[in-house]
This record gives C-alpha cells, structure tokens and sequence, in this order.
C-alpha cells in the first residue's frame, strides 16, 4: 500500500459541522432571540453544506489518482504514544471513506435543510440543530479516523447524540424513555466492541505489529491468522466481539429493540439516524475490517444468519405497523439486515453499495412520511390518512419512487443493489440457497408492505377528520426540495452499480484499494437474469397482495390476520414479544437483583456493620465497667490502704524528743525480749 498523501483540509470536514454545534449549542438562544431562526438554520447548515463540497473536492482528488495512491490523510497530532502503542489524532479518505462522508454530508445536508422549515414552530430551535450538528459531526469522526480509536470516539459520539435527539421531546415520558433505551442497549454493544479491538491489539503486539491504524492492520493481519485464544482462532473471537459493537449501532437480533422506539424523535432525526448516520456505523466498521472478517469464516456464517433472521424478522412486523414511520422504522431494520447478508456472504461492496442507495430512497421516505406528518397535523396513524395524493402531489411521487426503489424494480437504485446482495447469496464461495431463499422472501415482503403503506397513506378516501382535511396543504419548498433531490438519487445512484450481465459495477471497482476480499459471483449470465427475474416477480406478487388488499380492496386482510387463529397476526403486531421478553429477563431480572441486593445490603451486611457496632458497644460498656470496678477499685485501694498506713506512721512523727527516746527505749527493749527469747 502506497503511504497516504498529507492533505490540511480533511480536518475541516469534521470541524465545520462540530463548529456549528458550538456556536448553536453555547449561543444559539441569544441568537435565536435577538436575531431569529433563519440565523440558527444558517448556522446549522451552513458548515455541513461546505464539508460537502470539501468532501465532493476529496472525491475528485482520489479519483484523479491512480487506484493504489487513493489514500489522503490529514495527521493532526500523536494522540496517544505509550510502549508499543502509537495512536495518532488523523483523519484518513480512501475510496470507502469518500464514499461514507459524501452520504453523510450530502444526505445530511438535505436533512439539515428539510429540519428548517419542519421545526420552525419548535421553540427549543436552537438546541435541535446544535445536536443535529454535533450528530453529523460524531459520524464524520467515525467514518475519517485513520485507526480504531478515533473510530471510536465517533462511535461513541453518535450514540450520545442519538439519545439527545431522539429524547429531544423529553417533557414527553415516552421520548425520554426511548432515548435511554437508545443509550443503554447501544452501550451493551459497545462493550463487544472494545472487546475485539483490545483483544486484535493484544495479538498484533503479541507478534510484534502492535498497532490500531487501519493500513498496518491491514498489512500485518496474516501474522495472527493462525493465533489461538481459549482453543478458538483469535481472528474469530475479535470478529465477533467486534459484530457485537454493530449488532447494536446497525440494529441487528438481538439488539435491534431500541431503533424502531428512536422514532419517538423529530422525524428529520429519524431520516438521519436511520438513513446517512448511526445505523450505517456498524456495516461500514465491518467493511473496514474486511481483511479480518474474511479471514473467520465462521463469523461470516454467524453475521450471514443474523443478517437473513433480522431481515425476515423485521419484515413481518412491518407487515403489521399502523404508524406511518414504524413501518419505516421496521423496513430499516430489514434492509440493514440484508447488508449484513452481503458481509457474511463476503459481498462487502456489494453491502457498502446498498448502503449507499438505501440511504437515498430511506432518507426520502422518511422525510416523506414528515412531510404527511406535518400536513395532518403531527397525526401518524395512516388508518386516518387516505386520499393525500391530490392535496401533497410532490410527496406522493417523490414517496412512489422510493418505494418503487426499496421494493427492487429495476431501474431504481434499490433493485441493482438489493439484487448483487442476492446474487452473491446464491452463487459466491460464501453463499448459501436457503439464505438467499429467504432474503428472496424478504424482498416479497418489503414490497407488500410499503406499497400497503403507499395506498393507505395516498388513495382511496381521506379519513382524516374534517377540520384535518380543510387544512391539508403540500409542505414548502424547503422541505419538498430535499425530497426531489433524494428521489433522483433513488432512480439514478444505483447505475454505478451494474451487475455483470449490464456490464458490471464501477462501485465494486472504487472499492477495491479498501476491500482486499470482496467475494464474487460465479455462475453465467443466464443464471443472472434468472435471478433478477425470480426476484422481480417476487416483488411484483408482493405488490399485488397489497393492491388487491388496500387499493382494490378486494381482498380482506382479515383472511390473513386469522391464519393460525391469529395467532401470527399477533404475533407480528406484538412484535415477536422481543420487548416483553426483554423486560421479563433484563430489565425485571436487573430490578429483582437490584432488589436482592438492597435485602442483602439490609439485612446481611448492614446487620453484620450494626451487629459488630453493638458488640463493639457492649465490649466497650463492659471494658468500662472492668475498669470501673476492678483496675479502679484496685488503685483506689492501694492508695486507701497507703494513705491509711501513711496517716498512721505520720502520728509518730509528733516532734517531741522524749517520744522518740520513749519510742527508742521500748524499741530497745523488744529486740532485747526477742533476742533472748529466740537465740538464746
């Protein structure tokens, strides 16, 4: 690998948005009083708008550079310099991370831009944009730094912020309770980890290339292929610690639970998290340590099965959802899970590049979806919608197009990159039929259930209550100009990724200085177009279950909803009982043994503390009485009977000499009497 080329101005692509933050966060009410929301929104999109163009000129830089040279790095400083460990404060594009920061400053942008005219009502204005800031911030951390520590701070980043966003609302019980949820379930993840980065570090410095910068990993990752921990490849247990850590900011089983409750947030929040920023952290960290993963083929077939377990899993309970951004919150779920299927089939730029398509067509939706939010009067219920078309005609299309794109018709970007997933599935070295059968299932079911969303939101009769139709109106430019722009990006992202009977994928071909393994499919061009013609009709029978169900109406969806005596249906709605499960075992069991401790503290160590100060006393009043009575009444009666003797031998002490003589003389006189008694 050619040493990256030093370039100052990548640094400002993470500090202009993280200026903004400050700016907002530390003087953002002052300013919004004296000076008014335009100035904040300014001030918010502004810096994310030029780290775009910073980030468009990174672009055009690598791609004028041979593919082996596309490293640029801006080192700011040695972070860290302690033994063998040399950590620098760096930022570092490559074709993977030219492609992160462009989605995110990009599609965040237009997000920024969305939030000005759907929060404009909002008084705490300020505030919003100052996590919004500080959110794009966090991401662009993660996705430039040069090694996995400053990766990590960003990981850390965007979780914090995800819990101030989506808790924005907290007077509300519910958002706060969603933004803890958030936090906590993100932090058991974490926890996995710094668990394989300290344990990868561990075995590098073990064999003497102890380091976390990405390139000398990299260069220096066969040197552990055969190392062993606890009888198991240490290449393995890393792996799987570290798919721990993206099991929860990608939301994947079984740490999926708290992305569909981040909905209690703004919605241009949840276009954010759940389309340009946090949930991609997870699927990009694992393309990033594509050398490693691919060398645990055992992890791939665990992150393959988790992938196709959440996609199905999501996708049922989306069949359910009444509320309009839930379904979209269940489809991100399901569509992360078929990234994760390209990463355990080996497809890593094929994972990268639904990434990259999904973030249009799911950013677009979301926004979408605020768009009916804000014109019914914040109602989300898509039972009381109905008929919008008429009334939102540049949110209808712009909505049909995405959901053409995330149901896999081709030519929109969803098809092209959902298909090589499905591809790779069927035919790469790591592949495997029954996941691809059952992502293929999947896929049915993602077009079943967001053209369900389309008709119920669009056609047919308007059920919102009169004084709600009187006042349904098309959102404003601000907001309906990011919606077009993402729209295009869902009909036309997806021609840079062709599959090979089109010509192949340029993207694949961007990716190859930074994804040393990706997999590839082997099988003809017959087989290929068989492939996409399965996957196509499978969508187009989706399509028609819910044109029959909700548009014609022809079909009852109670015949589906009492399969199995309803059980099914419940099931779904309840989805699978994950959050009850959890809260009989983890949060009651955390409360049972929070209480159990408490008792124990009580009643054994605080009985042990008070039983030893009670002894302590009663050895005390006991000691007291001991020497009370006992040392005490023995010096006090040496001192009597001193005193005593004293007082008395004191009395022959008068001053009178014929008392002495008298004394002397019968003193005489006894020894004389004894004398004569005892030694005669």
């Amino acid at each position: 690998m050619e040493s990256p080329i030093q370039i100052d101005f990548i640094r400002w692509i993470v500090f202009l948005p993280l200026i903004g933050a400050i700016v907002n966060g530390l003087l953002g009410a002052k300013i919004q009083k004296t000076m008014g929301k335009g100035a904040i929104g300014v001030i918010a999109c502004a810096p994310v708008i030029i780290a775009f163009g910073l980030s468009l000129n990174a672009f055009l830089t690598l791609k004028n550079l041979a593919p082996e040279k596309r490293f640029l790095i801006d080192n700011l400083y040695t972070w860290i310099h302690l033994g063998s460990l040399k950590v620098d404060m760096a930022f570092l594009i490559d074709p993977l991370s030219a492609v992160m920061i462009l989605v995110v400053t990009g599609i965040g942008g237009l997000i920024h831009i969305y939030a000005t005219g759907y929060m404009y009502d909002d008084k705490a204005f300020w505030r919003f944009f100052a996590y919004l800031n500080l959110f794009t911030a966090a991401m662009l951390t993660l996705v430039l730094g040069d090694n996995l520590l400053v990766l990590f701070v960003g990981w850390e980043g965007v979780g914090l912020c995800s819990y101030a966003l989506i808790g924005f609302w907290y007077h509300d019980h519910a958002n706060a309770r969603a933004g803890n949820k958030a936090f906590i379930v993100n932090r058991v993840g974490d926890f996995g980890f710094v668990l394989g980065m300290f344990l990868l570090f561990w075995s590098l410095d073990a064999h003497g290339h102890g380091s976390l910068t990405f390139r000398e990993m990299v260069k220096w990752a066969p040197s552990i292929k055969d190392a062993l921990i606890w009888g198991w490849p240490v290449v393995t247990v890393a792996t799987l610690f570290l798919f721990v850590g993206a099991t929860g900011k990608s939301a994947q089983i079984p740490l999926f639970v708290w992305l569909p409750d981040a909905m209690a947030g703004p919605t241009p929040v949840s276009a954010l998290i759940h389309a340009a920023t946090m949930v991609t952290a997870g699927v990009y960290m694992t393309a990033r340590m594509n050398v490693f993963f691919s060398m645990a083929p055992d992890t791939l077939n665990v992150i393959a099965i988790i992938g196709v377990a959440t996609a199905l899993l999501a996708a049922t309970i989306a069949l359910t959802q009444n509320d309009i951004k839930k379904v979209l919150a269940y489809s991100t779920v399901s569509q992360l899970g078929y990234m994760f299927i390209g990463i355990g089939v080996g497809g890593y730029a094929a994972a990268i590049f639904h990434l990259m398509t999904h973030a249009f067509f799911k950013a677009c939706l979301f926004l979408g979806a605020g768009s009916v939010i804000h014109a019914m009067h914040h109602e989300q219920d898509m039972r009381k919608m109905g008929g919008l078309k008429q009334w939102m005609p540049v949110t209808f299309t712009t909505f049909l197009i995405s959901v053409l794109a995330i149901a896999g018709f081709p030519p929109f970007a969803g098809f092209f990159s959902k298909d090589e997933i499905l591809w790779l599935a069927f035919t790469s070295e790591h592949g495997n039929k029954l996941v691809w059968f059952l992502a293929l299932c999947g896929a049915g079911m993602t077009a079943f259930y967001m053209f369900r969303q389309l008709f119920m939101t669009f056609y047919g009769k308007c059920r919102a209550d009169h004084h709600t139709q009187e006042h349904l109106h098309e959102s404003p430019s601000v907001m309906t100009m990011p919606l077009v722009i993402l729209a295009i990006g869902a009909i036309f992202a997806g021609l840079i990724g062709l599959p090979g009977v089109l010509g192949g994928s340029q993207f694949a071909h961007w990716l190859e200085p930074v994804i040393h393994a990706h997999a590839e499919g082997q099988g003809s061009h017959a087989l290929e177009w068989g492939l996409m013609a399965v996957s196509v009709t499978v969508a187009s029978f989706g399509v028609l279950i819910a044109f029959l169900m909700y548009r014609r109406e022809s079909l009852s969806p109670d015949i589906f909803c009492n399969l199995a005596g309803g059980f099914l249906y419940r099931l779904f709605d309840r989805k699978w009982y994950f959050d009850e499960i959890y809260q009989v075992i983890f949060v009651n069991g955390t409360m049972l043994l929070a209480r159990i401790g408490s008792l124990f503290d009580q009643y054994i160590i605080d009985g042990i503390v008070d039983g030893s100060a009670a002894l302590t006393r009663f050895a005390s009043w006991l000691n007291g009485l001991f020497d009370n009575y006992i040392i005490d009444g023995i010096v006090n009666a040496i001192a009597n009977i001193t005193f005593w003797v004293g007082n008395k031998f004191r009395r022959v002490q008068t001053g009178n000499i014929n008392s002495y003589l008298y004394g002397i003389l019968i003193a005489m006189a006894l020894a004389i009497i004894v004398k004569i008694r005892y030694w005669s």
